[in-house]
């Protein structure tokens, strides 16, 4: 969760990293995101939405373990964070934690 965590933090610096649900949702239905990620308690309804437009844009999702008020302080931001899309990494190695994570 550390390496994750630390990946975010520099996609949100070095990378163009979209917060919330609607930006998210619009970008995913469209192909121009590399990475979605969910808090923990995302609302149910947010969730669906995204899971099935992720699973047919094919584009990768990660929830979180964390709430949404972690989530935004592990992002840097002054708000709580339900929803991020990352579109471009940056320097970040997010993309290649994540598929290690998950296999």
């Amino acid at each position: 969760m550390v390496n994750i965590d630390r990946a975010l933090g520099v996609a949100v610096k070095t990378g163009k990293v979209l917060f919330g649900a609607n930006s998210t949702i619009k970008n995913v239905m469209t192909g121009r995101v590399r990475l979605v990620v969910l808090a923990s308690n995302c609302p149910d309804n947010i969730r669906k939405d995204i899971e099935k437009y992720c699973k047919i844009s094919r584009i990768p999702l990660v929830v979180s373990s964390r709430n949404n008020i972690e989530l935004g302080r592990v992002c840097g931001k002054p708000f709580s964070v339900s929803v991020l899309a990352i579109r471009d990494p940056g320097d970040s190695d997010i993309l290649k934690v994540v598929s290690e994570n998950s296999v």
